[in-house]
């Protein structure tokens, strides 16, 4: 998924410009013990993210609280993403980048309890979003509870298959047991959970083995259920073991053991839920949840028992099992209880999580019916996301920030107005929405008009747009690539590039069958046309419309998958970049082809910005939204083999001698063109060897010998200009790599870009680059 945030508007250019500045005064103010590495940290940076949406990919464990209604995800790479309701979402990132492997809430007390795969205990404060304590246990914790209502872990078991009950007000262990302690010719018994007979096992196994999941099977912390590495389940009677001063009456029926299959080798238990069955009012039944168990190598499904029994564990017996398939490779699953509800109680929703971060929800009331071995099927329901990334699967987004047209900016509040009150969802079975604590935040409240934009588009061919003026974001519309009464090849596949012009309200939206679809807001009902625009010829129909972003044009010049779109000079024109390395300028007033150039052949075009782009739209440089107001500039070409060419924008001619690019090979991601620099009072404070002049002065030197590229250039003269350069208004062209940025000034890529060879300043290096 590409962020694509060029060109954006005043406010997001400001940004970009902020954090240019950040980096070049980082690169000129850098510690002396780095210059012979020549590249700045990320710490230096100390880059953080603000707001997050959505499901992380790398989810992997889940935990809820019943008081505050709030969803905790933990992921592979020590992130924990915190859901509500009414779209608020947080997200807590750990000190230490590593997996989750267990996550637990302190109900209603404000903290979350997460342990990490180095068995680091954290308690995070979720008012302040930190860790308020950790600590690190010497055991490997392969599964915990918390006392509700409290701060206290009673229940922890560990991988060499012990299990411990404390007795919090004693300070005392109350039970310590383990797998020696079965013996299940005495005092047990073997339950098969299948058709196939059991295979010849001993049952008076002497060695502990590993315990994978646990979890408490009555509301009154009688039966415990335990799963483990080799396949089994045992459900543990403990309500006589854990009475001070009593022995136990009945040994015989101390522990049951389920096994899912009768094959010798079988998938470690690795999660175990409980859900109580409503009818059961001796807390004598219900429905055990189950992942693993199964013959190693069958299909990954989640499966349901349906368990009842009588005082203790007697009589047991199953009397139903169910199989839900999977969307993916199973992560992890939680109960979600009703709204009020204590103790365990029946389930209100079932969520399931699944590889690559995609999570589905049962309707409690749906799985009631395995309890009555009805074959009614049950379909997962997708969580319903504020911003959905793989169902539909997102392709490229876009965030738009401006600060005029108010009367776009009202019209686009409204109806993300509207939207919030449509409510929350209903499951499929009539359950409400499970999900609905959180606090909204107070700048949700002001009515300052909509300030950004957040675009996506999708595999599907469907874009859509949100009010991200404040953290929570507000659904605005839908729109796919269709046009009523008009047939056009490849309309509705997959979007693969945006660009959105405030100005003249027009969303441009490329896709992988080589169309551009222009879409135009308007604020009430009427007729306008459509144009097909091709390279023989063009079409116009006259098109009715209502209230809202319709399509305008469709834009058939290139046949390729499009990679990029950008406006230039407010709106006026559109520049198209392919896969193939074409390049292609549409006049937004006649929609007629200005010129179609081969710029990178063999390379996609990934982004296109012009000279004139920091002067557009911004505060300090309003527009008044007549394109012929905006002079012409040099349009810059970013290929993904990281080669930069620079062309006219008006006829497409090639200004470059030949392509700036990095010394070595390197893929881009992105480029931007940054206006301004750091003050004239600081061009003194440049240290004679520091990181930036050392670097220029050898990247030019190097490239010395090559008296083609350097025979009207002094090497040391070279540095200096590039150095004064750097520091005047208009002076920096941004690249983004996959294993650095680069900082070039832009008037020696016009210049000099041949002698150089494309020897741009360094700044971050690829071992130490953050995430941006």
């Amino acid at each position: 998924m590409d962020e694509d945030t060029h060109g954006g508007g005043g406010e997001e250019i400001e940004r970009v410009v902020m954090f240019a500045k950040r980096i070049f005064r980082k690169a000129v103010h850098h510690h002396q013990s780095n210059v012979d590495h020549g590249c700045m940290t990320g710490s230096d940076l100390d880059i953080r993210v603000a707001d997050h949406y959505g499901i992380p990919h790398a989810a992997s464990v889940l935990a809820f609280d019943p008081i505050q209604r709030l969803l905790a995800i933990g992921t592979m790479d020590g992130r924990i993403k915190v859901i509500g309701g009414d779209n608020i979402e947080g997200l807590l990132i750990s000190p230490k980048r590593l997996p989750y492997k267990g996550l637990e809430f302190l109900q209603n007390q404000g903290f979350l309890v997460g342990v990490t795969n180095d068995n680091d205990i954290q308690v995070w404060d979720m008012e302040d979003r930190l860790v308020a304590d950790c600590l690190q246990w010497e055991n490997n914790i392969t599964a915990f509870s918390v006392i509700r209502g409290t701060h206290f872990m009673v229940l922890i078991a560990y991988d060499n298959g012990l299990i411990i009950l404390w007795d919090v007000p004693e300070a005392q262990i109350l039970i310590l047991k383990g797998y020696t302690d079965l013996h299940l010719k005495n005092d047990g018994e073997v339950v098969q959970i299948g058709d196939d007979p059991l295979s010849n096992t001993s049952d008076n196994e002497q060695e502990e083995k590993e315990i994978c999941s646990i979890c408490w099977a009555s509301a009154t912390g009688s039966i415990l259920a335990v799963g483990y590495i080799d396949g089994d389940i045992l459900l543990w009677n403990i309500s006589s073991s854990s009475t001070k001063g009593q022995h136990e009456e009945k040994p015989y029926n101390n522990v049951v053991k389920l096994q899912m299959s009768s094959a010798k080798r079988r998938l470690p238990v690795i999660v175990l839920h409980w859900s109580p069955d409503n009818k059961s009012k001796n807390d004598h039944g219900g429905q055990l949840f189950i992942y693993g168990g199964d013959e190693i190598g069958s299909e990954e499904v989640l499966t349901v028992l349906s368990l009842e029994w009588t005082s203790g564990l007697e009589n047991f017996k199953c009397i139903a099992r169910a199989e839900l398939a999977l969307h993916g490779s199973f992560a992890d699953m939680i109960l979600i209880p009703s709204a009020g509800s204590i103790g365990i109680d029946p389930t209100a929703a079932l969520f399931v999580l699944t590889n690559p971060g995609q999570l589905h929800v049962y309707d409690g009331a749906r799985l009631s019916v395995l309890r009555n071995h009805e074959k009614t099927p049950l379909h997962a329901e997708p969580f319903p996301v504020l911003v959905p990334t793989s169902e539909p699967l997102m392709t490229v987004t876009k965030l738009s920030s401006f600060t005029f047209n108010g009367m776009f900016s009202n019209a686009l509040s409204e109806m993300a107005s509207a939207n919030k009150n449509i409510g929350s969802p209903i499951l499929s079975g009539g359950t409400k929405w499970p999900l609905t604590g959180g606090v909204p935040s107070e700048l949700n409240m002001t009515e300052d008009g909509l300030k950004r934009l957040y675009i996506a588009g999708y595999q599907d061919g469907t874009v859509r747009l949100w009010d991200a003026t404040y953290p929570v974001l507000s659904p605005i519309l839908s729109t796919k690539g269709e046009v009523t009464g008009v047939n056009v090849d490849n309309g509705s596949a997959s979007v693969s590039a945006l660009d959105f012009c405030s100005i003249s309200t027009i969303l441009a939206v490329g896709n992988e069958g080589g169309l551009v679809h222009l879409y135009k807001f308007y604020d009430s009902s009427g007729e306008t046309s459509f144009h097909f625009v091709n390279e023989a010829k063009g079409e116009a129909h006259i098109m009715h419309h209502g209230k809202g972003f319709h399509c305008i044009a469709t834009v058939s010049i290139l046949k390729s998958p499009i990679r990029t779109i950008h406006f230039l000079n407010a709106g006026a024109k559109l520049a198209i970049g392919s896969e193939i390395g074409q390049v292609a300028m549409i006049d937004m007033t006649s929609f007629s082809v200005l010129f179609c150039t081969d710029c990178i052949p063999g390379s996609p075009v990934i982004s296109i910005i012009t000279n004139t782009d920091t002067l557009t739209n911004t505060p300090k440089h309003p527009s008044s939204g007549n394109p012929k107001d905006c002079t012409e500039g040099v349009m810059f070409i970013l290929a993904r083999n990281a080669h930069v060419v620079a062309i006219d924008s008006v006829s497409g001619d090639v200004i470059s001698s030949q392509p700036l690019h990095p010394n070595k090979e390197s893929t881009a991601i992105s480029m931007h063109l940054i206006d301004g620099s750091i003050g004239v009072s600081e061009q003194q404070h440049i240290p004679q060897g520091s990181v930036l002049e050392k670097e220029v002065e050898s990247s030019s030197c190097a490239e010395s010998s090559d008296e083609n590229k350097t025979q009207n250039l002094k090497p040391r003269n070279h540095c200096d200009t590039i150095l004064s350069e750097n520091i005047s208004p208009d002076s920096f062209l941004l690249l983004c790599c996959v294993d650095a940025l680069r900082l070039y000034s832009m008037k020696s890529v016009l210049k000099v870009s041949a002698a150089l060879g494309g020897a741009g300043r360094k700044l971050i290096n690829v071992d130490s680059a953050v995430e941006l």
